[in-house]
Order: C-alpha cells, then structure tokens, then sequence
C-alpha cells in the first residue's frame, strides 16, 4: 500500500457543485466550506469562477485574509477570447487578480464545439489555449489545464483532441485534466481513451467526471488505475444536471479499498462530518442513503442481520463506520451513539469521561431532540450550550418577561416590522422595541438593543446568514420549520439553530444561543474554533 503514487485531491463544490439546481452558497458560506474542506485534507480547492460574478471576486477577496493549514486555493476561468492578446483578456486578468496560487482554465477539445459553439478554425483554438497557459503560468505558480468534452472529442476525432492536450503541454499546464463534461462515458469508454492517451502525454493527468450515466465514481477510479493522479469531484456530488463525480465515495474507495495516498486516517474520520456540514449549509435534505456518509450506509434493520452485526460487525459492513466518521445504526432500538458525544464533547475542549450520567442526559436529549427535528452539523454553538446546561455549567445571561412581532403591509405596497421585547437582567428590566425589515430582523434588533446596555461586546455580533427548512409538507403552513443561524464577531463564526412549528420561535431560539455563545465565548478559555 505504501509503494502506491499519491493521487491528489481537487474540490470544485464551490464552483461546479454551485451549478447544481437546489444549491446556492453566500460569501460566508463559501468561506465556511473552504475551511472544512481545508481540514478534510483536500489538496486543492477551487474557489470559483472571479470573472463571472460578483460573489466569487468578493469570496478570493476575502479568502486573501483567511489561512489555510493545507489546501491550495484555485480560481477558474476560461482561455482567451478568440482573436486577442492574453494581456487584454478580461477573463485572465481577473483570475491574476484573485491572487490564488493555482489557475484553472478550461479550453475546447471537441470539433463540435470549436466550431458550432466557439466558431472559430482549429488553429485559433490550438492558439487559444496555449496562449492561455502560457501567459497564466509565467505569473502564477501552478496552471491547470481542463480539457472540456475531452473523452467526447476524442471519439469525433483522436488526433485533434491530443493536438488540444500538446497545446497546453508545450505551454507549461501541471496538470491535463480530462473531462466529460457531458457525463456520458462508462468505465469501459474512460479505460480504452485513457490507454491511449497516458503513453504520448508526459504531464500528470487528472480526470473531471460527471454523472450523467451514474458512473461518475466508477469513471474517476479506473482513470486512476489508468494512470490519473489527480481526481476532481464535489461534495455529495453535488453539481450540473446529474451532479459531479461524489469524492463523499471516492476519497474513501481510493484509501480504503485501492491503496492510494490521499488522506490520513484521521482526516477520513471527519467525511461525514463534512458531508453533513455542507449539506446544512446547502438547506438541502441530507441523503441518508449515501454510500459512507449516509445515515443508513451502516443500519441494520433485519433481525439476521442485526444478530450477526452485533457479533461481528463484518458480517455485514464492508468497512468499519468510524473510519469515515459514521456509526452503526441499529434500527428500532439504537444502541450506539455514547462515543459520538463524548468524541463531540473533546472537541469542544469539555472533559465528560468521568461524567457517565451527564453521556447518558446529554444522549438521551440530543435523541429527542432530533427526533423533534434539531441538527447540529452546522449548530455547532448550541451543540456546545446543550452540553454545558447537561454540566448544569450554562449561565443564565437574562430572563425573558416576553416579547410581541408585529408586521404590516402599508398603502404604498412596503412592508415593516417592529419588535417588542421585555426582559430582566440580575435584577434589572429593560423594555423596548425595535424596527427590522421583516420580522426576525426586528426581533434580532429589539434583543440586541435590550442586551448591549448590559453586555456591550454583543454589538461585535454580526447575523452572517439565515436559513428556514420546513420539515414536514403534510402540515401545510402549520408544518415545523427549522432555523439555521450563522453569526460572527471579530475573530470566530458559529452556527446556531431553533425549531418549531412557529417560524418566529424557531427563529428566537436560534438567535439567543447565537447571543449567549458569544457571552459564554468571550468568559472560556480561548481555544483553537473551526473556521
């Protein structure tokens, strides 16, 4: 195993897994990922597309300030337009201005699309892309080079498609990533093509698959036996149409099953973890059938099997679950679920070894709690106040007296909103009131405007995001939402989260633990906290 090469990892959720239907991502978001990624052990991170719109120019902006412990950052973009100089190509210039260590461009290697869809000759666009790679490559350290409809113009016209790929090797590219783009291959089309193209071609190769037919993991790991040592996926395969290739299946097929040096033990154990984190973030059902990740990629459910698991676990796992950070699920009577929190529990830095009863409390309602509808994936915060109230070490930072949202539509067509709020700190009543515009915005103004009197570094909190996911349609409007909050101060981010069949309520719990965290982050020790 140890003799095996290296195959990089390169993550496009960012940017091709945005391109999927349901999924959108804020700046903070983005940021949010970049970081969980970062920590999956991905050696490259595409971060978007700087010449295409505004979020992604303001996301490299921001990310210039942030660290990253081992990842490198990619921009994306295209080759020159047709019949101009790289120096005046908007496009190239604003992947220079990203300030990324690594360029990703794609070019065209069908026939088809040289001529229907760029129109221009075949020489132009041999010109097109080694221009490209070669003006990028003399002012940025890495240049990768995405051969667009790669497998599908070699089918239309072998020698052309590999004039495509010595273009960008003449030029400098570090990688040649072959594409298919279309999605339409089988491993049988990915082995013949890539045993063609491996003995001619002296740069490292990398492979971009989509899913079209289904195949997209099984595509991206015969290229790799193929000889392709970078694979380019997204989380849950996310992506454009049918999605890209699920790297949720294909970092822990390559480690587990092939071999290959991809990541370490430790940072495999963290995929669930980031599978789910996304997917919160995505608002996005998580798919409890997933291979690995899924809720059910390790419940037993039939009475033989349970039987057997239960004895030996191999009897019916192919893997052992902890090794991709799940767990075995034994349906109807769950029996696991202790290690997760006390695991969860070191990570806050909270010692509960010796504390059994407070395992089994703090099990028992983190159990009823989803059952009600709560996740913490992406709620790390009141995760962390839900232990320290099991500890019975949560401080009680106000008393609410209560509170009134009121929101109207006025004659010229606005809307408006205002909160009132009474509560009692230490002894002491403040009640007042608040415009927002809508009405969690005034209910968030009306508690800060109530609270800083007391506690003035609530006004370093700034609400990043919000998100509300209705849990059950059979309700109607009376259906239970769930609230989703991000916030932030000057040095950290944390999620929070409230359910309730009342969206305001919901919201309201959401927004005083996002408050409280900040009061009991600013007393703890200070410790290292995910970006």
């Amino acid at each position: 195993m140890s003799g095996k090469k290296k195959i990089e990892l390169y993550d496009t959720t960012l940017r091709d897994g945005t391109q999927s239907e349901d999924v959108s991502f804020s700046v903070e978001d983005k940021v949010r990922v970049a970081h969980c990624l970062d920590e999956l052990g991905i050696g490259f991170i595409e971060g978007g597309w700087p010449g295409s719109n505004p979020r992604d120019i303001e996301f490299f902006k921001v990310m210039r300030k942030e660290k990253l412990a081992r990842a490198s950052l990619a921009s994306f973009g295209s080759t020159r337009k047709a019949k101009i100089k790289p120096s005046a190509d908007g496009n190239l210039n604003a992947l220079l201005k990203s300030e990324t260590p690594v360029v990703t461009i794609f070019g065209k290697t069908s026939k088809l699309h040289v001529q229907k869809a760029l129109r221009v000759s075949l020489a132009e666009n041999l010109a097109m892309i080694n221009d490209s790679v070669r003006y990028l490559k003399a002012r940025v350290d890495k240049v990768f080079y995405d051969a667009e409809h790669f497998f599908d113009g070699y089918r239309q016209d072998p020698e052309y498609a590999l004039k495509t790929l010595a273009a960008a090797e003449e030029a400098g590219a570090d990688f040649l990533v072959l594409c298919d783009t279309n999605g339409g291959m089988l491993p049988s089309d990915i082995t013949e093509i890539m045993r063609a193209v491996t003995p001619i071609v002296s740069t490292s190769i990398g492979i971009h698959a989509h899913n079209d037919t289904g195949c997209a993991v099984a595509n991206s790991i015969v290229a790799v036996t193929e000889g392709a040592v970078m694979v380019q996926g997204t989380i849950n395969g996310y992506g454009e149409r049918c999605g890209n290739a699920n790297l949720c299946s294909i970092i822990p097929n390559l480690k587990l099953k092939m071999g290959y040096a991809s990541v370490t033990d430790k940072e495999l154990a963290l995929l669930r973890e980031t599978s789910r984190f996304i997917t919160e973030l995505t608002n996005l059902p998580h798919c409890k059938h997933e291979p690995y990740v899924g809720d059910s990629a390790f419940a037993h459910k039939g009475g033989i099997h349970v039987n057997a698991v239960l004895k030996s676990s191999n009897t019916y796992e192919h893997i052992a679950p902890e090794k991709v950070g799940n767990r075995r699920r034994v349906l109807v009577s769950d029996l696991s679920g202790r290690s997760n929190i006390e695991s969860k529990a070191k990570e806050y830095g909270v010692d509960l070894d010796s504390e059994s009863n407070v395992v089994r409390k703090v099990l028992a309602e983190l159990k009823e709690l989803e059952f009600y509808g709560y996740q913490y994936e992406a709620a790390e915060a009141s995760f962390e106040l839900l232990m320290q109230r099991a500890l019975k070490k949560k401080k009680r930072y106000f008393k609410l007296h209560g509170f009134r949202v009121t929101d109207e539509k006025v004659e010229n067509g606005s809307a408006r909103a205002e909160a009132t709020i009474k509560l009692e700190v230490e002894g002491i009543v403040e009640h007042t009131a608040a415009e927002g515009t809508g009405p969690v915005n005034a209910l968030d103004a009306a508690l800060r405007k109530a609270l800083e009197r007391f506690y003035p570094t609530l006004k370093d909190v700034n609400l990043l995001d919000f998100k509300v996911r209705v849990l059950a349609g059979v309700q109607g409007t009376a259906a239970k939402v769930r609230v989703l909050v991000e916030s932030g101060d000057t040095d950290a981010k944390w999620g929070t989260v409230g359910v309730s069949e009342n969206v305001i309520e919901a919201s309201w719990q959401a927004l005083v633990d996002s408050l409280e965290y900040k009061l009991y982050k600013d007393e703890r020790p200070k410790r290292c906290t995910k970006g």
